[in-house]
């Protein structure tokens, strides 16, 4: 089987490909290179660098490489920018899901799987978020990735698409030392970056009810995101059912002030964090159950907060040399 992982040179994507392969399964990489990075993608692997807005370029793509399925993971990702650029968001996120459905139909390529993201959530007031927790998206960024949901389902009943989407929480960490995470509006890279600039890194607020009075966050590792998504693959090619979305979450989650100290830590780079304001409606707390996903998707935390700050910390050093 061939799957075609669109976005499939950033972060995310690249570490779905390495999965799909140490699997032993054939991946395809299309990206427009706008926030991910040619050398995240292996000499081996086809790469056909362009747009999921270019309905042409990807019927081309899902017909020379005989794709069966798609793991969907380009847009644009960043909630807070969202705000200032609606309508880039709902090209990148809606328009382009749209275009790639349609360009999907035309090949007769019928199961995808979908990154979706806990933004569909919102600011959930509940100690733990399930997959039934209401969605009330505040930004531009989690209402286009509900939207695409939306139209993941109504091209199920319309085409029979078999899908499932993914609900991303926190991703962190490295699988590979040439894969670091480059966002510049992540936590970690924030963290390091500000430590090999010798500023002291902040934390908003340390008056929450929580046990250290700092935020509680799902942070989870990105080589466990990825192995859920060739789980969600593998069952999608043997006709397994799915549910259509699934929560990938720690179930207990970390606060901000023991990602601080494990990153005092795994650095040596000693340093106290200063303490900002609160955010305006930042929750205490935002966990996620992943109890279905771990029935159906094989899904576990593997790694622990160490490994996650170590990982991420190993790549950063590697990028720079």
């Amino acid at each position: 089987m061939t799957w075609l992982v669109t976005g499939g040179a950033g972060y995310i994507g690249a570490h779905v490909v390495r999965a799909l392969q140490d699997a032993g399964l054939t991946a395809i990489v299309l990206d427009d290179l706008s926030s991910g990075h040619a050398s995240f993608v292996a000499p081996e692997t086809p790469f056909i660098r362009a747009s999921i807005l270019d309905g042409e370029r990807v019927l081309d793509a899902l017909g020379q490489h005989g794709v069966t399925g798609v793991i969907h993971v380009a847009g644009f990702k960043y909630a807070g920018v969202s705000v200032q650029r609606p309508l880039h968001t709902y090209e990148q996120n809606v328009t382009g899901t749209a275009v790639l459905l349609a360009a999907m139909q035309d090949r007769g390529v019928d199961r995808i799987v979908f990154s979706s993201s806990a933004a569909v959530y919102g600011t959930p007031d509940v100690d733990l978020v399930t997959e039934d927790t209401p969605k009330n998206p505040q930004s531009p960024y989690g209402e286009s990735k509900l939207i695409g949901e939306w139209l993941l389902r109504d091209q199920g009943v319309a085409a029979g698409l078999r899908h499932t989407s993914l609900r991303y929480f926190n991703v962190v960490g490295s699988g590979h030392p040439s894969l670091p995470d480059t966002s510049p509006h992540n936590l970690f890279p924030l963290v390091f970056d500000a430590l090999v600039a010798g500023r002291t890194p902040k934390i908003n607020g340390d008056d929450y009810p929580t046990p250290d009075g700092t935020n509680v966050r799902d942070y989870i590792h990105v080589s466990d995101l990825a192995a859920a998504h060739v789980a969600a693959a593998r069952r999608l090619d043997a006709g397994e059912p799915l549910e259509s979305a699934y929560n990938l979450g720690s179930g207990d989650g970390v606060s901000v002030g023991e990602i601080m100290a494990t990153v005092a830590e795994v650095t040596g780079i000693p340093f106290v964090p200063e303490i900002a304001p609160r955010r305006a409606g930042d929750p205490a707390r935002i966990v996620a159950a992943g109890d279905l996903a771990a029935r159906d998707l094989d899904w576990t935390m593997r790694h622990g907060l160490r490994e996650m700050v170590s990982s991420a910390w190993d790549a950063r050093r590697a990028a720079e040399g």
